[in-house]
């Protein structure tokens, strides 16, 4: 069964103590949610909200320095939390630029995933849209899946705003996107679902065919949080069926 989650970044301006936060994510109606950092919150006070919430930890987005910094301690972390993935959110266009920087990049994930595997945690790369710069008649990110074996959250509005077609993407990633991002966007800008140029219903099908465990609701940069969190949960749950 596919799960509905927010990305808590969605709602990083509301400037809540996270059980807070939580709280109001389970009220919204969605099934769990997807860290962004703990801040300074308890990670046993957070284990307690995430259950008064009735919610799951989908994942965790965990930069890539801290997470090879020591990697035992974050799968330690997020597991009290039940977490199963933690996912780098962004590297730099750099990484992605050539296909010599997009063969190190993908070396460098795997061996990550290596060490987080040891840890019983699964790593994922959560992709924007200049990943996909033209290399030598390909794009960054398609060299950089070629040579990796990471899993990917697909982040579906970055890649309809780089020109890709998600679908696809979703088709020939296959069981490797366990989680993907549901996001609309327009002019190559985050914007409410519905408001954008993704063919949501489209890819949230896709999605679902290709076994996704998690349908992520992210929207960068919300005008207002709170309505973005109703509006998000209500129409994930449209689409989720």
């Amino acid at each position: 069964m596919t799960r509905t989650a927010i990305q808590l970044y969605t709602l990083r301006e509301l400037n809540e103590p996270l059980p807070d936060l939580l709280a109001r994510v389970g009220e919204a109606g969605f099934d769990g949610v997807e860290f962004a950092g703990l801040g300074d919150a308890n990670p046993a006070a957070v284990a307690d909200a995430l259950d008064e919430a009735g919610l799951e930890a989908a994942a965790a987005h965990v930069p890539i320095g801290e997470l090879e910094d020591d990697p035992g301690r974050v799968a330690r972390e997020y597991h009290r939390l039940g977490c199963e993935w933690v996912v780098v959110p962004y590297l730099e266009g750099a990484h992605f630029e050539s296909r010599e920087a997009a063969t190190r990049t993908a070396r460098r994930l795997d061996e990550l995933a290596a060490r987080m595997e040891g840890h019983s945690t699964s790593l994922g790369y959560h992709n924007h849209d200049h990943e996909f710069a033209s290399v030598d008649g390909e794009t960054g990110f398609e060299v950089f899946l070629s040579e990796s074996e990471v899993e990917i959250e697909l982040d579906i509005g970055w890649a309809v705003a780089a020109g890709a077609d998600p679908r696809s993407l979703l088709r020939s990633l296959g069981d490797r996107v366990p989680l993907v991002h549901v996001k609309d966007t327009h002019d190559g800008e985050p914007v409410e679902l519905g408001d954008g140029d993704v063919d949501l219903t489209a890819c949230v099908a896709t999605a679902k065919e290709v076994g996704a465990d998690w349908l992520v609701y992210e929207h960068d940069n919300p005008a207002d949080p709170l309505a973005s969190l109703a509006h998000g949960a209500e129409r994930l749950r449209e689409l989720n069926g």
